[in-house]
């Protein structure tokens, strides 16, 4: 499949060579990579993939803004970490968002990289805001408000965007005739969606904002055992084949640590091989390939996920739920 059918982006949907893959670490992919005087706003930075991100991203010289659902637990989590600092947010509540954001815009700093990394994934079926399906406010609306009302901030000539996703983003495509799942929730489904939205999100954001010299990026951090499985019975997991009985994982080689879960929003937010590049997604600390249909290990990225009409008709939707738009003449 050719680029022109994946997407409007300037970037071909093709891998680059990176010279890393599966096993690179946030600290190898940042080797060599100053940060200095760099702002970044990591949402999760403070569990998980989020952690690991901040720690990276310090050790690098970079000051970090994580604002976090649980800013208690996020300042004891990253104690002793220096240039970094916690406020209060919760992506699914559209007030939330708002308040974090203004408060940042009242300190007059810029930001070079926002990764979105904070999600909840396979939750019951749960109602945020105004009846809105939660992992669909939460993982997407919640990061699309916050970008867009943050866009002020937005330091032009070289910000980046970074969208964490998932390859759960095969499971679903946009459920056009009911996003909200008011109908026959499934919770992996509309975490499908959710992650979908992720991808087409940075679509579009990188399509409106790459003339202002901001880019933006979506990605599959790999397969993690972090606290994004709270919501998952143990069974579950075991049924899965993840773990045994006893919570230990079966498949270590089909896992990633922490660090190399990181490793790939890092790459995305930082390296220099992708200067000039954007809209597409990532995997591996690499470009990820136009995904094969039905193929088995869901590798790559789906056509659903990079249709630039699709896109922009999901920035429209969320523009009208959440009531902002940081390009209402584009968007």
């Amino acid at each position: 499949m050719n680029n022109s059918a994946m997407g409007s982006s300037d970037t071909a949907q093709h891998k680059i060579g990176s010279g890393f893959g599966p096993t690179s670490t946030a600290e190898d992919v940042l080797r060599g990579v100053d940060l200095t005087g760099k702002l970044a706003v990591v949402t999760g930075g403070y569990s998980g993939l989020g952690l690991e991100t901040t720690r990276a991203l310090v050790r690098a010289g970079a000051r970090v803004v994580v604002p976090a659902r649980r800013p208690d637990t996020a300042r004891e989590n990253l104690a002793g970490l220096d240039g970094v600092e916690t406020d209060e947010l919760d992506l699914g509540d559209q007030e939330s968002v708002r308040a974090f954001a203004d408060g940042f815009l009242a300190s007059g700093r810029t930001i070079d990289l926002l990764i979105g990394s904070a999600g909840i994934m396979a939750c019951p079926e749960t109602r945020v805001g105004p009846g809105w399906e939660a992992q669909f406010a939460t993982n997407h609306l919640g990061h699309f408000a916050l970008v867009n009302r943050l866009w002020p901030a937005i330091e032009p000539g070289g910000a980046r965007i970074v969208s964490v996703s998932s390859r759960a983003h095969h499971f679903a495509g946009m459920r056009w005739d009911d996003v909200q799942w008011r109908h026959g929730y499934d919770k992996w489904a509309a975490y499908g969606q959710a992650k979908t939205a992720n991808v087409l999100f940075a679509v579009h954001l990188d399509k409106l904002a790459r003339d202002r010299g901001v880019r933006a990026f979506a990605l599959h951090p790999g397969g993690i055992l972090t606290p994004l499985q709270r919501h998952l019975p143990k069974q579950e997991m075991v049924e899965r084949g993840w773990i045994d009985e006893d919570g230990n994982l079966l498949d270590p080689e089909g896992f990633k640590s922490p660090e190399q879960g990181a490793a790939t929003q890092v790459w995305a937010a930082t390296s220099p091989q992708l200067a000039g590049m954007g809209g597409v997604y990532l995997e591996d600390c690499d470009i990820a390939e136009p995904a094969v249909e039905d193929a088995e290990d869901r590798a790559g990225v789906r056509a659903w996920a990079k249709d630039p009409e699709q896109a922009a008709r999901l920035w429209e939707l969320s523009a009208e739920l959440t009531g902002v738009n940081a390009f209402p003449a584009q968007g």
